[in-house]
């Protein structure tokens, strides 16, 4: 068994486990997250303290967003809400910003390929757009990243990423 069929049958696996037990999921994502930018926090702080003696514009920036990611990292570290909203807020920024793309790629390119496209880039936004109204219910996002990890899984089954990562030549 090859490396990427063995992770597709991980991340099936992980998928069906985010749908079938959603709370904990949810939790232990918020639990990861806080403490990512918690630590992330800690590390600006360290950056803003070394950079200090030589640029004190920088060390003053590396620690207002070291203070700035540790609150967030306080708020979000087991808070499943605020987690949920993120991600919806996430979702509403990409579906917003693929609307826009959808729209001015119709705007600024004539090939029938290209509408095409871009039309799909629309489509795209509207569904993120919807999933982000979803994703501010816990239970809905759990859903919403175990269906993805599925979809995921079953694309690494099918598919060798060091293939598509190697240019045509």
């Amino acid at each position: 068994m090859s490396n990427h069929t063995l992770l597709g049958v991980l991340t099936i696996i992980l998928g069906i486990l985010v749908m079938v037990f959603p709370l904990f999921s949810v939790f232990t994502v918020s639990v990861l997250a806080g403490l990512g930018v918690l630590f992330l926090g800690i590390w600006l702080l360290s950056l803003g303290f070394g950079a200090w003696a030589q640029n004190k514009g920088l060390g003053v920036a590396y620690l207002i967003l070291g203070i700035i990611a540790i609150i967030i990292g306080l708020g979000l570290f087991g808070n499943v809400l605020a987690l949920s909203f993120l991600a919806s807020l996430w979702l509403y920024f990409g579906g917003f910003f693929l609307i826009i793309g959808g729209i001015m790629g119709f705007i600024a390119r004539d090939a029938t390929i290209h509408k095409g496209s871009n039309a799909l880039l629309v489509i795209m936004g509207i569904l993120y757009i919807i999933l982000g109204t979803y994703a501010l219910n816990p239970l809905y996002l759990a859903i919403i990243i175990g269906i993805s990890l599925v979809i995921d899984g079953i694309a690494l089954l099918f598919v060798n990423p060091i293939e598509i990562a190697e240019p045509v030549e």
